[in-house]
């Protein structure tokens, strides 16, 4: 696969199968420049067997994976694969000499600028020309932006062992069941505090605080000290005194050598400590004790602790719980196959027997607080729920914080709520929810138990990353030995633990996305034109050219999608014609030497330029030019 950067200059559309030569048809595209914005795509992901197709070259810069040289002796190579440039898609490979670790598998959810897309997967173009000595994959916690890339991902790099505890596992297993064809994963289960000999390494794991149970950091010995992973980490504590069991975990760290940290970024830019779970848990248990019509949770299906205490609080108070929504579901009987959540038999009741219950005993689980189009609130709030019709007595709790980019979803479904009665607790009003990130003071209290030489931040935005490294920096860590990275960057610890350098190299890192059942690379022209598609629509101009006199046959056809609405602007298309017929007209002057190709570029600019003036808009232009 070459991953060589594109040439510079305006891309040739027909290429692309938009145009032609032929003296019969004719096609390319002309655009004016890229507009940003929300682009809906409301199309459910899809799945099923999965296949690498390479649409474009990369666009990264990176040089091809092959010709990245080995790392010399007394060397550790860091490459962070995703996730440190955006909240998700997490991995990053260490590779100290013939073996290569790769830490976490996620994937990302589409944003704005990636319309028409599934997920966004981290690019394992490094690791696809070196999986020989792959010697594992260490999965750090079962959320999808820590595993979701398994089924896209681990074939492609030799399906490696996962190496990862027992929860985590079996959510990675189950969620191998949706994907017919693809080969069966290798799960070894380890336990908290279990070391296991991994290549010439040792890796060890220890626990940590986060939203789901199983939670674990990861330590990889070297020569020269470890390198710790945190993975996603928050603090329990008690008015900002971390608890007994929080500092008996991190006692590991007491006479260890910490080469180099990596750890979780997203809430450290916050100040203080972030709301203990015990909080959320208390306000939701008085929420369901003195609730007098449904309670209807609205959270994350891998909140599995939260679901798990809501369970147990409807049991205390001798409620009925109904479970809407497929992921939840299959959570909660994971966790109940483990034993984890332990509940009697009819305490889950179907959603189809709803109307059974009274409904102050009634508790309904649902999924959808971050407004997602196809899930249960959401068809709550837009009335097509086939069971559920909200009461002037119901309480809707969303028990999550907003994630960047869905508040206008989360703010459509609160309003869509609202007009049906039913009073809404968010976490702005009350601590009906907790972030699974630790905030600042929490970070600072983890870096003075692990006192890193070295420290890379992880998981975020570099506004987030760069925050960190500045805590990093007040807490003792010299400014030379930090690294702010960005996706595919090649980080060395050189000379046995000498010195941090970012390398000239990088690795592959241009965008690897799902699309229904392909996974591809896409291009940024591709991007930029789906979003001027959303943005500005296209137009089609057909010109039917006389091959003798090099004159129109006919008038113009003009074909508009997104752009305009023809039979309103009647004027416009008129003139818009006129403009083609010259435009072509010039360009067929001498027939028999007319160049096609420049003929339609130089319609498409013409026509372009017109509609810019007359509307300040920039549709895709679509040119065709047919000879008889």
């Amino acid at each position: 696969m070459n991953y060589s950067p594109m040439p510079s200059g305006r891309s040739n559309d027909r290429s692309s199968g938009q145009g032609g030569s032929a003296s019969r048809s004719g096609g390319g595209a002309r655009r004016g420049k890229s507009s940003r914005g929300r682009y809906a795509n409301s199309r459910p992901p899809r799945r099923g067997r999965v296949r690498l197709e390479h649409q474009a070259p990369s666009t990264s810069g990176a040089r091809p994976a092959a010709t990245i040289p080995p790392p010399a002796s007394e060397t550790v190579r860091v490459i962070p694969l995703g996730g440190v440039e955006e909240i998700g898609r997490n991995m990053v490979a260490v590779e100290i000499g013939d073996d290569i670790f790769v830490i976490d598998c996620g994937f990302q959810f589409r944003e704005d600028e990636t319309p028409g897309v599934d997920y966004i997967l981290p690019n394992t173009g490094y690791l696809e020309e070196r999986r020989d000595k792959i010697r594992g994959v260490l999965i750090s916690h079962g959320h999808l932006d820590h595993i979701g890339g398994v089924p896209y991902v681990l074939d492609r790099i030799g399906n490696p062992v996962i190496y990862t505890r027992r929860l985590t596992g079996k959510m990675i297993q189950k969620r191998q069941e949706e994907f017919a064809g693809t080969p069966a994963v290798v799960i070894r289960e380890v336990e908290h505090a279990e070391s296991i000999k991994l290549g010439a390494s040792t890796v060890r794991f220890f626990g940590v605080t986060h939203t789901v149970p199983d939670a674990m950091g990861i330590i990889i010995e070297t020569p020269w000290g470890d390198i710790v992973y945190t993975g996603d980490i928050k603090l329990d504590h008690l008015d900002g005194e971390p608890t007994e069991e929080e500092y008996r975990e991190f006692e590991i760290f007491r006479n260890r050598k910490t080469l180099l940290l990596l750890m979780d970024s997203t809430n450290v830019w916050q100040p203080g400590y972030s709301i203990p779970e015990r909080i959320v848990y208390d306000t939701l248990e008085k929420i369901i004790k003195n609730a007098k019509g449904r309670t209807i949770v609205g959270m994350f299906a891998s909140h599995l602790e939260r679901l798990i205490r809501v369970i147990h609080f409807a049991e205390t108070y001798g409620k009925k719980v109904v479970v809407d929504g497929r992921s939840m579901k299959t959570n909660i009987e994971i966790a109940r196959e483990l034993g984890i959540i332990k509940y009697k038999d009819d305490t889950v009741v179907s959603v189809e027997n709803l109307d059974k219950y009274p409904p102050e005993n009634l508790i309904i689980l649902a999924t959808g607080a971050q407004g997602d189009e196809f899930a249960s609130l959401a068809r709550i709030g837009n009335k097509t729920h086939k069971y559920i019709r909200l009461q002037p007595d119901d309480t809707i709790v969303l028990s999550s914080s907003v994630i960047p980019g869905n508040e206008r979803a989360v703010q459509k479904l609160k309003d869509n709520l609202s007009r049906q009665g039913a009073h809404i607790i968010t976490y702005h009003a009350s601590d009906v929810h907790a972030s699974g990130h630790g905030n600042r003071e929490e970070a600072a209290w983890i870096h003075r138990q692990i006192k890193p030489k070295f420290f890379i931040p992880v998981h975020g935005y570099h506004y987030m990353l760069r925050v960190h490294a500045d805590l990093a920096e007040e807490l003792g860590v010299p400014k030379a030995n930090i690294v702010v990275p960005d996706n595919g960057d090649i980080i060395e610890i050189q000379g046995g633990g000498q010195k941090i350098v970012k390398t000239p190299f990088k690795a592959p890192s241009g965008l690897r996305v799902v699309e229904g059942h392909t996974v591809s690379e896409l291009s940024d022209v591709l991007m930029r034109d789906r979003k001027a598609l959303g943005q500005e629509g296209f137009c089609v101009v057909v010109a039917t050219v006389d091959r003798r006199t090099g004159r129109l046959h006919k008038s113009p056809d003009i074909i508009s999608r997104g752009f305009v609405y023809l039979r309103d602007n009647k004027e416009l298309m008129d003139q818009t014609r006129l403009i083609i017929r010259k435009s072509v007209e010039q360009s067929m002057k001498n027939p028999r030497s007319a160049d096609l190709d420049a003929a339609r570029d130089d319609l498409a600019e013409s026509v372009s330029r017109f509609l810019l003036q007359r509307t300040m808009k920039r549709p895709i232009v679509i040119p065709v030019i047919v000879s008889i």
